[in-house]
């Protein structure tokens, strides 16, 4: 049983007592009698009241739930936030300055006030949002707190008027009386001479009147309503007003209201919503709530989370996540499901007339124009657009298509798709965006599937971090036969330009020998890339470039990614722990530093006797060789002549351990920044192979068994010439 069902007896009994005030106004009927029906009209309106407003049933849910259970208090923007008057170029800058990249029009992170609390302050107030930012919910909930008031002492709300939904899209006549469509509210619950008590509490500002989307108000009648609210608030102004509009809908007006922004739910708020959605006994016990929000924090999950701060979209990632108990792995087909919410679900469910705009434009040449416009922006990097811009785009795109009507304007179809659909967001004066930048990116990489882009830009986009989730995007959207499997070729081919130095070249022959007769069950190139991390490491000299490039990082990441088991064989800490000059160098606790480095080399040692990665490696040999030079570290009274040495020996043990020179491991800055860029994009391509719809298990084998290995015959290199024996490794050592 829900909050209002459980008080709707005491509330009535609140709001009969509350009308009594108005007895003498309302007719001659004994007390007694007048109290019961003012008590039985009000219990039907309270129920009426949970019945109407109070239940949520959104994008095809089976079952309403109650509002309350699930209702997350909103938060309200401040003026700074507002429609300002930055420049797109402007709103570049400022995006790009912020830590926080995807968060397109969030401005600060300063507490903002919660919507209840500015209702509380606020006698008029006109609550502006995108579609599906929570305004009507915000509006049906502010309405049961106040009926709240009726029987509680201490509420949110702090002013004890009867509330009155009323949506403004029933609005149709020419003729719009506001008191008797109040008073039909009050008529239907049977409340006595309904129409002289709604005019006697309108009187003595005994109402809360909730006017629900302006923007739904037919186009024809627009001014017609405003002038007539604008007169009626006029006339009434002791009662309390709350109205809601699209913010991209609304152009003045009101001029008493205060016009506050929803603001985007914050990580607290979609936090609480996701522990409201799922807090069944069920859910309780299973901890589903937790789950969901640990998912969704996890770094693949990252874009599907900026989707969360509406909360129409999370409504719709928690219904996603409670049939599966997960996110889909193609990311592809659920930003595309959001789409189409906002396309064209949400303006069905909320009975919104299709423009007239829309008749010569269907949702598939619609999301074709929008991918156009997203595709263009990205590749110019640009995520803010001026009114021109857009509308210039628009109608090359009309003009280009012999399907269109010709009478379809560009300035009107960017006007429908902003206040419908909220897709294109004014952000300020002039300056517009994606609502999401999910969602931009998701339009460029439909754009690249539609039209075979992709070759373009993995050319050159290829090592450019703004474009992962695009790229990533994009197999998720190639479902036929060969468009996967070209755009993995086509991935491959970018990823062997950056071995075009022989020293590369080498490196990846090394590593091809020292690992093709290892018994590790691991993934061959994973074990290729596990070497060639290691003996990166062993060389100081190599240190800044490695740092400096990320490429360490980036090798780990390859490997954990072609072969998760393998998460143990490589030693995040691997280059400073093997990082000798940087601990021999220390003025204090040095032998504590050289200790650790001895200690991590032998577990790093077992480590490698259990994956068996490399067969050129005698771990029992090399355990044994570590644990003598325990006993031979140098202590603080050593001469600098003495650490040196015995640094120099302990190098020498890893690479003669490893049949290496070290100077065969001289690579240049350059080298060390493509070899990065390589193993980020073989990264990239092992992911895209993961979501891809259909990939040919042939041509995947392929190119794997191709990854990390030379192009073409090597010269010889001292490493591949040389493969000390045990004894001479230890004489080294």
């Amino acid at each position: 049983m829900t909050d209002l069902e459980l008080l709707a007896e005491p509330v009535a009994e609140g709001i009969a007592s509350f009308a009594l005030e108005l007895l003498p106004k309302v007719g001659s009927q004994a007390v007694s009698e007048v109290q019961n029906l003012f008590f039985q009209a009000s219990r039907k309106y309270v129920q009426t009241y949970r019945k109407r407003h109070c239940q949520l049933k959104v994008l095809g849910m089976r079952e309403p739930i109650d509002l309350a259970q699930v209702y997350t208090g909103v938060k309200f923007l401040d003026e700074d936030d507002i429609l300002g008057f930055e420049s797109p170029q402007a709103l570049e800058r400022q995006y790009r300055q912020t830590r926080f990249r995807r968060c397109i029009g969030r401005r600060n992170n300063e507490e903002k006030p919660s919507g209840i609390d500015v209702a509380n302050k606020k006698q008029y107030l006109l609550v502006l949002g995108g579609p599906g930012a929570g305004k009507s919910t915000f509006l049906r909930k502010l309405g049961l707190e106040a009926l709240r008031t009726f029987h509680y002492e201490q509420t949110a709300y702090h002013h004890r008027n009867i509330p009155v939904l009323l949506e403004l899209k029933r609005f149709e006549a020419d003729e719009i009386n506001i008191i008797e469509l109040i008073a039909e509210e009050f008529s239907h619950c049977g409340f006595p001479a309904p129409l002289e008590f709604v005019q006697q509490a309108l009187k003595q500002g005994k109402l809360l009147i909730v006017l629900d989307g302006l923007d739904e108000v037919p186009t024809k009648n627009l001014d017609n309503v405003i002038c007539a609210i604008q007169d009626f608030v006029d006339q009434y102004d002791q009662n309390r007003f709350v109205a809601s509009c699209r913010t991209a809908a609304y152009h003045g007006g009101f001029t008493r209201f205060s016009d506050v922004g929803m603001a985007d739910f914050d990580n607290e708020q979609i936090n609480q919503f996701i522990s409201n959605w799922f807090s069944s006994e069920q859910d309780m016990e299973r901890a589903t709530s937790k789950k969901c929000w640990e998912i969704l924090q996890e770094p693949q999950n990252k874009a599907a989370k900026e989707l969360a701060h509406t909360p129409l979209l999370l409504t719709f990632l928690c219904l996603v996540y409670d049939r599966s108990q997960r996110f889909p792995t193609n990311r592809s087909s659920l930003y595309q499901r959001a789409l189409r919410i906002l396309l064209e679900e949400w303006a069905a469910e909320k009975r919104i007339d299709r423009d007239e705009i829309y008749e010569g434009l269907s949702i598939e040449l619609e999301e074709s124009l929008l991918s156009e416009i997203a595709y263009a922006g990205f590749a110019a990097d640009q995520l803010f657009f001026s009114r021109k811009e857009l509308t210039v785009q628009i109608k090359e795109f009309l003009a280009s298509n012999l399907n269109v009507p010709k009478t379809l304007d560009g300035e009107a179809v960017l006007q429908a798709i902003e206040v419908q659909q909220g897709i294109l967001v004014e952000r300020a004066e002039d300056a517009y965006s994606f609502s999401h930048l999910t969602l931009q990116e998701y339009l460029t990489a439909q754009c690249l599937a539609d039209n075979s882009h992709w070759d373009k830009v993995i050319s050159t986009y290829a090592t450019d971090r703004r474009w992962r989730q695009v790229l990533l995007l994009a197999p998720g959207l190639l479902t036929g036969k060969q468009g996967a499997n070209d755009f993995l070729k086509s991935l491959e081919r970018r990823a062997s330009q950056c071995l075009s130095s022989i020293k590369l070249q080498q490196l990846m022959q090394w590593a091809t020998n020292a690992t093709t007769n290892s018994m590790g069950n691991f993934k061959p190139a994973a074990k290729r890339v596990s070497a060639i991390y290691l003996a990166l490491a062993l060389n100081r000299e190599l240190n800044s470039h490695l740092a400096r490039t990320h490429t360490l990082d980036r090798a780990r990441a390859l490997a954990l990614t072609l072969d998760p088991a393998h998460a143990h064989a490589i030693d995040v800490n691997l280059a400073r722990t093997l990082d000798l000059n940087h601990a021999l160098t220390r003025s204090h606790e040095q032998d504590l530093d050289i200790t650790r480095a001895i200690a991590r080399g032998i577990t790093l040692t077992k480590r490698f006797a259990k994956m068996n990665i490399l067969d050129s490696i005698n771990c029992l040999e090399l355990f044994k060789v570590l644990q003598q030079l325990k006993s031979a570290i140098p202590s603080q009274e050593t001469s600098e002549y003495q650490k040196q040495i015995f640094q120099t020996n302990v190098l020498k043990l890893w690479f003669n351990t490893l049949g290496i020179s070290p100077n065969d491991w001289q690579i240049s800055s350059a080298d060390a920044q493509s070899l990065a860029d390589y193993f980020y994009i073989c990264e990239l391509m092992v992911r895209c192979k993961q979501v891809a719809v259909r990939v040919s298990p042939h041509i995947w084998a392929g190119i794997e068994s191709r990854m990390v290995t030379a192009s073409s015959p090597c010269p010889e290199t001292q490493w591949q010439r040389v493969k000390p024996t045990l004894q001479t490794r230890a004489q080294h050592a």
